[in-house]
Parts: structure tokens; sequence; C-alpha cells
């Protein structure tokens, strides 16, 4: 017989109701937060980060390593003019060799000119001329090899479908290759090294990722034989992007039989050079804690991501100035920005800093379009990872309401953690709370394309974006003691709503249940219940991390109520999931009540339980040290899954069956083959593999 719901229970699932649908009807300022955003509201300023846009983007747009420089010239100068302070100037290797977590450094790269055009046939003045560097980047292939100084000149075949079968039936050699090489970094430098070696002159690529930008060039940056940046082991071939309506026009001629000659010229050199990067910050008064805000520069767009440094640039303008007039007090801990390139940069930088990256409590990343105001919806961020779930996914999001509160018809968004840009520095073995500022390119998607330009930027999205960081970052550094239960409380308000979505979907299969599967329905949806607030748990535990350690105890003592609470919440929703089985049940004529039937063990996953994983490194394990041919079909950088949340949950203590229970607990039920890919991964020597105990 089931026990009638007490007072506090009934308004803990009215709750849980209440706040999963309150947020999409409008949005209510929080008190703790509202006088905070007005300052830093009427401090940011949209036209001086446009003008920071465009300084960034004249200089980063010629994607050559000599620019990267100029552009982190630029980065430091503009640190120096805010008023940072400890700010460094370093820089990783760019020799080719070098790893970082299980990134290979690239090697560097520079252009002194590079173009192609028609020499034969004769063909209209504006399809002559398919790529000029001087005019257009993008239209050379960033790490593309160089051409004999005089250029070459050469015949094009058509290689379609973009395969390594359709190549074994072309003749490619003394030939530019048209083709559409795989957006799959891995099979796009498989193809390209396949090329190479059969003697090919070069590579013409049409790809894309949005074919109706018919008369832009997409912007190739992944053009190692193994994956993304070009490393020692890579092939040097020469190569070009143009424009879909230039593909269109050379594939009719070469369909009726026209012999097209092209000339080619690329001058370009590999060397080992460094990566840059910049950092400074505005120094806490009473704590060696810091808090970081990180985005990449070093890409050709003005939206990827001249905006995102940009954002962050006067998002701490805006702090320095606001604390040093006194209108905000100075922050307890420093705020950090840091520039660098993507991912090779990041983990340079967290690797040689690790004693200041363990210092630090909490980062934002920012890999961030500014998109017209009117065809944008509002900004979105990405949470923690559920194995590091924290407080900070509660707060973006109240500092990010209570913004938007003021502004009609603009509502912001979440999305769960995946893998993306700089924000891996959730990995445990890293151990940053890290959430990711998500923004979109308005109503065209102009991702790695010669169409991301400045005309594409709107101060009024600027704006909101350093806003919003300033906000979190500043509320982060200035956090005390006096915070903590506002802080455990908006956790907790997060978590009941949490806890109604962890439930929502397995009512819904419930509902549809025959009478054989209501038991293991009811198994699944007890357990996504209890999973979600065991990591609900941990994000009010999470706080203990701001505390003193001499206040440590005593904040542990006062989380207590918060942590019942989010019991509670789901025991509620575990008893919704129960009622809705035995009602289920009852309408079929089946044995009430049902019991929870855990789902039979997979026999290629039975031997899962005596393996321990323990990783060697952070970061995902990218296989860009490893051919194609020997990777076994297991997903690399870029891979399908993403390598990065197959490896999170081993902590070299959980057995190969809790990580894969818990990950699926977070991604959803799937067939990948854990065991094959964790031994593969050790035999390669990646990670080490343990018996369990």
């Amino acid at each position: 017989m089931q026990k009638p719901m007490n007072t506090r229970n009934l308004i803990l699932t009215f709750l849980v109701l209440f706040a999963i649908s309150l947020w999409s009807q409008t949005l209510q300022p929080d008190p703790q937060l509202a006088g905070m955003l007005k300052s830093i509201g009427s401090e940011v300023n949209g036209k001086e980060a446009l003008d920071f846009v465009t300084q960034i983007y004249d200089r980063d747009r010629w994607a050559d390593f000599a620019k990267f420089q100029q552009s982190a010239a630029w980065v430091l100068h503009t640190m120096h003019d805010i008023g940072l302070h400890d700010i460094e100037a370093g820089s990783s290797p760019a020799d080719g060799v070098a790893q970082f977590g299980f990134w290979t450094m690239p090697l560097a790269w520079d252009v002194q000119k590079a173009g192609l055009e028609i020499v034969d046939p004769t063909v209209p003045p504006d399809m002559r001329v398919l790529a000029d560097y001087s005019k257009e980047p993008a239209s050379l292939i960033m790490w593309s090899g160089p051409t004999p100084t005089s250029g070459l000149t050469a015949d094009i075949v058509e290689l379609r479908p973009a395969t390594l079968e359709a190549l074994k039936h072309v003749d490619v050699n003394g030939k530019m290759v048209l083709t559409d090489p795989p957006l799959d970094l891995v099979q796009r430098g498989a193809l390209k090294a396949a090329l190479f070696k059969a003697g090919a002159a070069g590579m013409i690529s049409y790809a894309t990722e949005n074919s109706k930008l018919v008369d832009d060039h997409y912007w190739m940056n992944a053009w190692g034989d193994y994956g993304w940046g070009f490393t020692k082991q890579s092939s040097p071939l020469v190569g070009f992007s143009i424009t879909p309506r230039q593909a269109e026009y050379l594939s009719n001629l070469l369909a009726h039989g026209v012999q097209v000659r092209v000339k080619a010229v690329a001058e370009t050199r590999y060397y080992e050079g460094n990566y840059p990067y910049i950092t400074g910050k505005i120094p806490g008064t009473d704590s060696a804690e810091e808090v970081l805000v990180l985005g990449h520069a070093f890409e050709p767009g003005a939206q990827d991501n001249a905006t995102g440094v940009a954002g962050m640039l006067e998002a701490l303008a805006s702090l320095q100035r606001l604390t040093g007039a006194g209108k905000l007090r100075p922050p307890r801990r420093s705020i950090r920005v840091l520039v660098m390139s993507e991912d090779y940069g990041s983990s340079a930088y967290v690797a040689t800093h690790m004693d200041q990256i363990k210092r630090t409590i909490g980062a934002i990343c920012v890999d961030t379009p500014a998109g017209p105001y009117d065809q944008t919806p509002a900004y979105s961020f990405g949470m923690d990872p559920d194995v590091t779930r924290s407080y900070q996914d509660a707060l973006v999001m109240r500092v990010a309401e209570t913004y938007y509160a003021t502004i009609p018809g603009r509502f912001p968004r979440w999305v769960p953690y995946r893998q993306r840009s700089d924000s891996y520095l959730s990995d445990p073995m890293i151990g940053v709370p890290t959430n990711m500022l998500i923004g979109s390119n308005g109503a065209t998607d102009v991702h790695h394309n010669s169409a991301d330009t400045l005309d594409r930027v709107d101060p009024h999205s600027l704006r909101d974006m350093s806003v919003l960081l300033a906000a979190n970052l500043y509320w982060l550094a200035a956090a005390s003691d006096r915070e903590f239960p506002w802080l455990a409380q908006i956790t907790v308000d997060r978590a009941i709503a949490n806890a109604g979505r962890a439930a929502e979907p397995h009512l819904d299969r419930i509902a549809d249940a025959s009478a054989d599967a209501l038991g293991r329905e009811l198994y699944a949806g007890i357990a996504q219940v209890e999973f979600n607030s065991d990591r609900d748990r941990e994000a009010v535990l999470s706080i203990l991390r701001l505390a003193s350690a001499a206040a440590r105890d005593k904040v542990r003592q006062q989380l207590e109520p918060s942590l019942q609470d989010i019991t509670r919440v789901a025991d509620e929703q575990k008893l919704r999931v129960e009622r809705a089985a035995n009602d289920r049940a009852q309408a079929l004529g089946a044995a009430v009540p049902v019991q929870p039937t855990a789902p039979p063990i997979a026999p290629a996953r039975r031997e899962a339980a005596q393996i321990v994983v323990r990783r060697k490194r952070f970061g995902p394990v990218t296989l860009d040290d490893l051919p194609l041919a020997e990777r076994e079909g297991y997903p690399g950088f870029g891979g399908n899954p993403p390598p990065l949340p197959l490896v999170l949950w081993c902590d070299g203590k959980r057995n190969l069956a809790v990580v894969i229970r818990l990950y699926e607990l977070e991604n959803g039920p799937t067939d990948f083959d854990f065991v094959g890919y964790f031994r593969f991964l050790a035999k390669h020597g990646y990670i080490d593999l343990m018996p369990a105990r």
C-alpha cells in the first residue's frame, strides 16, 4: 500500500512541475544578481567590442602563422591597454611532433602567395580565376603544400565519390583532382595521403558545410594525414578550395568531355615555429584562486572566433573599469583571460600550467558567434558533463535568466554537455567546472566559410555576450561564504527541474509499454532518476570548492537540508514512475505491483566487469598519430561517438561495466563496443588496463 504524501512532499512535487514550465513563459530577475547586472550592463560597450572584432579579423583571416603572431601581438597590446595584470605572451611548439594531452602539435605554416586559374579552354572571365589567396585566403587549404616557384600546370580529373575505393579506378598521376572530400577528418586525411602517394599534383576541393553559400569558399583547416593539423608525418599535397558555383561549372565541362587545364601557384612553407597564447588577469584581493575565461583565436572567421575573443576582452575591460571606479568591489579571486589556438593551445597551456589550473574554481569557454539580433535566439549555455556536474550550471542559467528578463521576447537556453571546442576542462583529470557560451550564426550558417565576415556581426549580440561573460566571471570571483545559501538554493531549484526531466521520457515509454516490457521500463526509469539525483547532490556539494578550508565543515552541514531536498524530490519522481507502471499494468490486466527488472547483460560486455581503465593523459584520445588503416573502426577526434565522453567516467577505480552503465545513463543506450575499444587503446599505449578487484 502506498503512503499518502505529506505537505512538504506535495510542495516539492508541485515545484518540479512549476520549475519545468515557468521559465518558458516568463523570466523573473533574481534580486541577488539584478544590481550587479545593471552595473555591468551600463559599462559594456558593444561598439568597442566590435572594434576588437575588426582588429582580430583583419589579422586572423589570413590563417597563417606569421599573421597569428601579429594577432597575438595585438591582443597583448590590448590587454595592456585594458589594464590587466601579470600579462604573459607565451607559446606552445608548432613542431609537428610535440604532444599535450593526446594532441599532436601541427607544424607552423606560412603563405607568400597562392592562386589557381583555368588556362585552357577559354572560359568566361568570372570563371577563369578559381582561387586567389591575396583576395580570399580561404581559397587556399590551410597547410597546403607548395608548388614549384614558377607554379605547375596540370589537367583536372574529377574523383566522385571521394573515397579510397573510387580512387583505385581513376588515374590521378600528375593531375589536379577535383573532388568533394569527406568532412570526417580522418577519412579526409586518408584520401589526401592516398592522392599524394598516387602522384596527384594537388586537390581542388568543393567541400562545404552549407551548399547555399554558392559563391563562397569553405575554409578547410584539416590537412593532416591522420586527422586535423599537419604534422611531420603528413603529406604535403597542394590544395585549393573553390566555391560550389565554380565546382558545378568545372564538373559540367568535364562531364561533356572538355579537357580542362589549370595553373596552380602556392608559395607556402612548413617550419618548426610556435602557436602563441596570451593571458592576463584582474588580480584577486585575498585568494590565490582564479576564475578563467578562455577562447581560441587564429581562425579566419569574424564569428569564429573573433567575436568570442572580442567578447572576452570587452568583459574584462568593463570589469576593470567598474572595479577601478569603485562601482564594483574588487573580486576576491583573480579573473583570468586566455587567448590561444583551439585545442592545441589550450591543451599545451593546461599541461604546462597545471598548478594554476588546480587553483581555478570555474571556467567559461567562448567559441561563440554574435549574429544579427533580430535573427538569432538568445545565447545558450552548454552544461558540465554529468561526471562533474556542478553548481555552476545553475549559476550561469540564473544569470542569463535575470539578464534576459529585461529584454522582451528573448529566452536563454541550456544544452546538455557535448565535446565542444576547449570546454574539456570539466574532465575530472583537470577538474575545472566549465560551461560553454553558445550562439548562432544567424539565418545562414557560415561556419568555416569565407562568408563569415564582419558585416554579419551585431554589436547588440556582442554586448549581450560580454555582459553574460562579465557577470558570471565576476560573481564567481567575488563569491564569499555569505552567498553559499543562495547558491545552494538555485542549485536545488535546478535539481528539482532536472528530476522531472529525468522521469518524463520513462513515463512516456511506460504509457506505451507492453506487459512484458513494464518491469524493464520501470527499472530504467528508477535508475535514471537515481542517477540524476546522485549527480545533483554532487552539484550541491561542489559548492564546498568555494569555501575556505576552515569553513568547509560548517558549510557542509549547511548544505545538508539541500541534499535532503534533492533526495526527497527524487523519491517523489520514483513514485511517479512506479504509479505509472502499475496503472499501465492494471490497464493491461497484468500483475500489480510491477517489479523492476534489470536488463540481461549482453555477452559482449560480460568481461567488462573484470576490467579497470587507467587513463594516462587528460582530454580526448584523438588518435591523431595513428593512420586510418590501423584504427580498427574506432573513433578519433571528430569521430562518432566522440572520444572524450567515452573516457570521462574512467577513474582508475570503477570497473568498465560500471563505466558503461554511467555512460549510458548520461548519453543513452548504445551498442558501442566498449571492451574492444579500450583493448584497442591499451594495445597502442593510450591507456592501461588493470584487473578489477
